[in-house]
């Protein structure tokens, strides 16, 4: 293995923990290269040589709650320290928070750097990067890991500790007590607010955010930091991890239910009568608050979300880009319509991922939760609740998703090919009509026989996978699309069709 094949977009992840099926791959030698790798990226693409010589250059260290972490942190900071820049030890952080590391006066570092694997299981970790511009690109952390040697420095950085969790969380309450646009520094006292953080790093949003401003958290869940995470996946596009908040939602009879992932960069929510605003749903909160703010605002997705949020953000006077699925992708494209004179404020994926352009199209969970609290003392002198936002949102009847392994070297040409063949058999099809309003893979509107509805097929964005998602307004009708869709993969002897079968079957 070599330490590119560690690069996952734009960050690096791999095995940290060895498994019975699985050796690590992300180990400390790694996470010691990727650090002077680091500081030799940021002199030679960021131009902050003379930081360096000065012994000025700052470089913020954070880490998520699993169990490899403290490891893989300490060779990482002595791969940075030994190219000569310094490293400020924020311990248990959240990744937006590393970010602000660079925008903080009170911390001014030139970069940052997460160790997490977001949802991954116990034995992965990874490594995120920031610069004063934002999250590093692919071709930024092909450098970094392209140009690990040992720099002319002679002296070593000097390391220190500093707590960012609690100004992070100070700016946050900042935030929403302006967003409310009461006096009120308590603007959720009465509210009851439960937070999940699947014992990943949300937890300070409890007592640091809810409590200051005012809110009862008790029944509140899973905030201990514990890297087996025991309870259930810290995942906010997971059916477990929402079944679990929505139950602790009901029992106690709470106002809301946040939750959020391990490093906090997602989020969605529960509101008082169990409905689970995640995915589209949660897409369509925002859409409804940012087209308030910014009329006729152009929204970035990626591919696969649902018809009905499009009539719904058109609906709105607003209007939807679906674009590549990659929470990099969405938010590039953000800025490049923003840059391009199309007013963008949002940027959002259905795994939760979501940045706001006045965030600096940053990925933040925790700021999302921000923006949705502003809304609740207005809301609750309305006599209004958070989902009577999205009441006129239709909901799909039926909603599949399956997937098929490539058992090819070469899966990605591959399964470029069998979307461009999908593309004749669909066109001989009757009632399966092309979407052109799509730029990943391949989308059918379905009509006529098969219902009222639509299916996706494209490329997993790093696995070596075709994903089928397939989303109808008629009940039983997905069986037949699925049905007449085996007579097509049955011809592509390199998929794994085992999940096909078993619907079928």
């Amino acid at each position: 293995m070599h330490i590119t094949d560690l690069q996952n977009g734009s960050d690096i992840r791999g095995i940290a923990i060895a498994t019975p099926e699985d050796a690590v791959t992300l180990t400390p030698e790694v996470a010691q290269a990727v650090g002077r790798g680091l500081v030799n990226w940021l002199v030679a693409e960021k131009q902050l040589g003379s930081q360096l010589e000065q012994e000025k250059l700052t470089v913020a260290v954070g880490q998520d709650s699993r169990l490899s972490g403290d490891a893989l942190k300490t060779a990482l900071i002595a791969g940075i320290t030994s190219q000569g820049a310094h490293v400020i030890d924020t311990a248990l952080s959240t990744t937006p928070a590393m970010f602000k590391a660079t925008q903080f006066p009170d911390f001014d570092c030139d970069a940052a750097v997460m160790l997490t694997a977001s949802h991954l299981p116990f034995y992965f970790n990874g490594i995120k990067i920031f610069s004063r511009d934002g999250g590093a690109e692919h071709d930024d952390i092909h450098y970094i890991l392209t140009h690990t040697d040992k720099n002319t420095q002679k002296n070593l950085g000097h390391v220190s500790e500093k707590d960012l969790l609690t100004p992070y969380a100070q700016d946050l309450v900042n935030q929403i007590i302006a967003g409310t646009g009461l006096a009120n520094p308590k603007p959720l006292t009465g509210y009851h607010i439960i937070v999940d953080a699947g014992n990943g790093t949300g937890g300070y949003f409890a007592e640091k955010v809810l409590s200051v401003l005012g809110a009862n958290t008790s029944g509140s869940q899973f905030l201990e930091p514990d890297g087996h995470f025991p309870n259930h996946i810290p995942n906010p596009d997971n059916p477990e991890a929402m079944a679990s908040i929505r139950q602790a939602v009901l029992t106690h009879q709470a106002d809301l239910g946040v939750i959020f992932d391990t490093d906090v960069d997602r989020s969605a929510v529960v509101d008082q009568f169990g409905n689970t605003l995640n995915r589209n749903n949660l897409i369509a909160i925002l859409a409804k608050i940012v087209l308030e703010q910014t009329p006729g605002a152009t929204i970035v997705t990626n591919s696969p979300t649902s018809t009905h949020l499009k009539n719904f953000i058109t609906q709105l006077g607003g209007k939807q880009v679906r674009y590549l699925c990659g929470y990099r992708n969405v938010i590039n494209k953000a800025i490049q319509l923003n840059q391009a004179g199309i007013d963008t404020p949002l940027a959002i994926e259905t795994s939760g991922h979501a940045a706001f352009r006045e965030n600096d199209f940053l990925d933040d969970g925790a700021y999302v939760i921000a923006k949705i609290l502003m809304l609740l003392p207005q809301l609750k002198a309305d006599n209004r609740q958070l989902s009577d936002l999205i009441s006129d949102l239709q909901q799909p009847i039926d909603t599949q998703e399956i997937r098929f392994k490539i058992n090819l070297a070469d899966y990605r040409s591959y399964g470029e090919q069998v979307i461009s063949a999908l593309g004749a058999f669909v066109t001989a099809t009757a009632d399966f009509d092309t979407d052109t309003d799509n730029e990943e893979g391949i989308r059918v509107n379905l009509t006529g026989t098969y219902g009222q509805g639509w299916f996706l097929l494209r490329m997993s964005l790093h696995e070596p996978l075709l994903v089928l998602q397939v989303e109808n307004d008629v009940l039983g009708k997905n069986q037949l699309v699925f049905e007449t869709l085996a007579t097509f993969f049955n011809q592509c002897q390199p998929l794994d069709q085992s999940a096909l079968e078993k619907l079928l079957s």
